[in-house]
């Protein structure tokens, strides 16, 4: 399992991922969940993963191919599409393929494969958008209500992004309030785990404003969840009953 989450800001966009995957309590590797693909300047995308690596891992490399394809056109490429809603749907369309495929060779067996992505990017003279795809490759876009898309192990993190996260919300708190979401995930769920990959977009930059791996022991992240601790030990001490 893991944890992602993407934010969709006036300012910009800020996207958070662990990097763990397990298959069992003896079988833990790190695998990064996060794809960058930029043309700096003309578009930037980021994708996000979750679920069966067999699964995430063959789409992202036939998104990937199809773009080094020396033939490659709009209908191929999501570097080469017109808009992000086309990106999202081809991105959908391979996803769901590919989980199609597997699930065939693991039909015997009576198993199955799944995997969710958040898409997030912008070309230019375009807006910013962010879509969570499912599965069958159908989707969801983040919204002024909803501007935030979270996958994986969820539940944890998301109180916090339900009580601070805005439409408004400047990009430093919005990363703020994405490192504390993870902080909460991996309290309570051993199947997120370090290290994280924290990246920022500029709005009409289309291109990677930051970039940032934070290894297990990282001062600033360590200092950030010791604050959140006491923040919510004095807050709980001082409510009256």
């Amino acid at each position: 399992m893991t944890y992602c989450v993407g934010l969709l800001l006036n300012e910009g966009m800020v996207l958070l991922s662990d990097t763990r995957t397990n298959a069992g309590l003896d079988n833990i590797a790190t695998y990064r969940k996060m794809f960058v693909f930029e043309n700096p300047g003309e578009r930037v995308i980021v994708i996000l993963t979750a679920g069966s690596l067999s699964v995430t891992q063959t789409t992202m490399a036939r998104l990937r191919e199809a773009i080094e394809d020396p033939e490659a056109t709009e209908a191929t490429s999501i570097m080469m599409t017109p808009t992000m809603l086309k990106v999202a749907e081809m991105v959908g369309n391979t996803l769901s393929a590919v989980r199609r495929d597997i699930d065939e060779k693991l039909a015997s067996m009576n198993q199955g494969a799944s995997a969710t992505m958040i898409v997030a990017g912008q070309r230019r003279d375009g807006a910013m958008r962010m879509f969570l795809i499912y599965p069958e490759g159908n989707f969801i876009e983040a919204t002024e209500d909803t501007p935030f898309l979270q996958i994986g192990e969820h539940k944890y993190g998301k109180p916090i992004l339900d009580r601070v996260v805005k439409p408004s919300t400047s990009l430093a708190d919005a990363q703020k309030a994405v490192l504390l979401s993870m902080d909460s995930t991996l309290r309570s769920n051993l199947s997120v785990g370090m290290p994280l990959d924290l990246l920022t977009v500029e709005k009409d930059q289309c291109r990677v404003a930051t970039r940032r791996r934070i290894e297990a022991g990282d001062p600033q992240f360590k200092a950030m969840s010791e604050a959140w601790s006491t923040a919510l030990r004095d807050g709980f001490t001082r409510i009256p009953i």
